[in-house]
This record gives structure tokens, sequence and C-alpha cells, in this order.
């Protein structure tokens, strides 16, 4: 169980308390706690959240991958799926649930990746298949879902106040590289202005967290 919320991962261990066959075999706090874990433990599937006290969730699926972790990430996140369900399994998980619904999926979940499948909602499905379908015709898409997986991570902590100097330090980046992110996040959201991009980033947040 990664969370840095130790009150989160108590919860969790005691809903898994209802599956027999599921036992937790280790918790981490943190970003380096958990990839340490994740070797060292070898776990037969791991729960990550995607916001981490120093780098996200999503940096750590890519370097546990990159590292040579083969077991089933399954992301459990209070943030809306219809915007990270998607780049998570991009990332490497095998699944995402969000938390506000753990309580009655989250075994399901498990049992599901450790079977070898895929775990998301029947919506997120039906939005992924439609996305195959349309092919072409999604290339010029606009707006928050044109946003790669790092702007959307800036762009969330622009809303929740951050510094470029604080996200720059957060994702190990030069500031010059976040202005460039901000930039590219400016023109797809088609906002005049820095100011109308923190405006969007605060309403985004307030939505989807």
């Amino acid at each position: 169980m990664v969370d840095d919320h130790a009150i989160v991962r108590h919860g969790m261990g005691v809903l898994l308390q209802t599956s027999p066959d599921l036992t937790i075999c280790g918790e981490a706090g943190d970003y380096d706690e958990a990839l340490a874990a994740l070797h060292s433990l070898k776990p037969d599937v791991a729960v990550i959240d995607l916001i981490l006290k120093e780098r996200s969730g999503l940096d750590l699926i890519r370097e546990a991958r990159a590292q040579g972790v083969t077991c089933p990430l399954l992301v459990m996140s209070m943030h809306d799926e219809t915007t990270h369900a998607e780049k998570s399994l991009r990332a490497g998980a095998q699944g995402y649930v969000m938390k506000e619904h753990a309580d009655e999926v989250l075994v399901e979940a498990l049992h599901t990746v450790l079977d070898g499948g895929m775990y998301i909602s029947n919506a997120i499905k039906s939005r992924m298949l439609q996305t195959y379908i349309d092919g072409e015709d999604t290339q010029e898409e606009t707006g928050i879902e044109s946003l790669t997986e790092r702007e959307k991570e800036i762009f969330e902590c622009l809303g929740r106040g951050m510094t470029t100097r604080k996200i720059a330090e957060l994702f190990a980046l030069s500031t010059r590289t976040v202005e460039v992110h901000r930039a590219r996040i400016k023109k797809k959201l088609k906002c005049e202005n820095a100011a109308q991009v923190l405006r969007e980033a605060v309403k985004w947040v307030e939505t989807n967290t």
C-alpha cells in the first residue's frame, strides 16, 4: 500500500481483511520508500496513490517499470478517473480505482489485476473505446484533455498555488522547462494570459479534487 496518509493505509488494511486471500506485506508513505519496498518485498500487486509528498504516483509507476518491477500496479486516487485513469494506464498501471468507491470495488479490482486483467470503470472503458473508434478525428483535441501527462501535473500544481520554482523542485526540472510547459498549457487551453491560466487551474483543482 503506497499512500502518504497513514490513516488511508490503515483503512485499506481493514477493508482487505474481508478478503482472506489478500494480505498486506508492506506499506510506504513516500516515493523513495515505495520504490525500495517494491524491490525488497516483491509484492504480487501494489496499490499506489497519485499524490505523494515528493513526486507523483505516475512518476513512481514509470520509474518502477523502468527498473524492472513487473507486478501489477493499481492506482487508487481521489482524482476523477475521467482525467487520470488513462494517464495511469499509459504510465504502466493495470487499473484505476477512485478512493470514494474503494470500499465497493477495491477487492474486485485487486483480484482482476492479479488474474492478469485490467480494472477500470465501465464509463472509462466506453470512453477509451470511443477514442479508438474516432481515431484521427481526436488529433486536434484541445482543452484539458489535450494536455500531456506532465502538463496536466504542472497545471494541477498551478491550481494548488505552487510557484514555478516549487514546481521545478517537485519534478526535478529547470524553471525554464516549467515555463515552457506553462506556455504550452496556455496555448492548448486558448488562454489570453498567465492570469487566465491560473484561474482555469484553480477552477479545475476545485472541481476535480
